[in-house]
């Protein structure tokens, strides 16, 4: 499978919500790193494996709602694709809302993610978290 085909299935499966093939999708062992604030957003910060990109799905979900993203563009060259786009979800535990642009840094071996950056603004999921 291509760096185009993976990234492309990662895009459809975050669509769908489907974890399963989500994280299927990574590699046994991954470098993941989400910057933020840890303590307000507890699913922010480092993974190391696929139980780590589980558990980040399952409580990113379950602490808010999405309300629409836009993928810009899906840059990929050799191993390395970039996803660049905005977002707009709600925090349940404070109904506040937080759009942002977000990219996505990917790095993939025989078809599976390896390496993974989110960025997005950190300043906003602060505060919308905060009371």
């Amino acid at each position: 499978m291509t760096t185009q085909q993976s990234a492309e299935n990662f895009l459809a499966a975050m669509g769908q919500r489907d974890l399963e093939t989500i994280v299927g999708l990574f590699a046994q062992n991954v470098d993941w790193y989400i910057p933020g604030d840890e303590k307000l957003a507890h699913w922010l910060g480092k993974r190391s494996d696929r139980n780590g990109v589980k558990d980040f799905f399952s409580t990113l979900w379950l602490a808010t709602e999405p309300l629409s993203a836009n993928v810009e563009h899906l840059f990929v060259e050799n191993d390395k694709a970039v996803v660049i786009g905005e977002f707009s979800t709600r925090m349940l535990a404070t109904g506040k809302v937080v759009d942002s642009m977000f990219h996505i840094h990917m790095t993939f071996k025989d078809g599976l993610i390896i390496r993974y950056r989110l960025l997005e603004d950190s300043l906003a999921v602060q505060r919308a978290l905060s009371l």
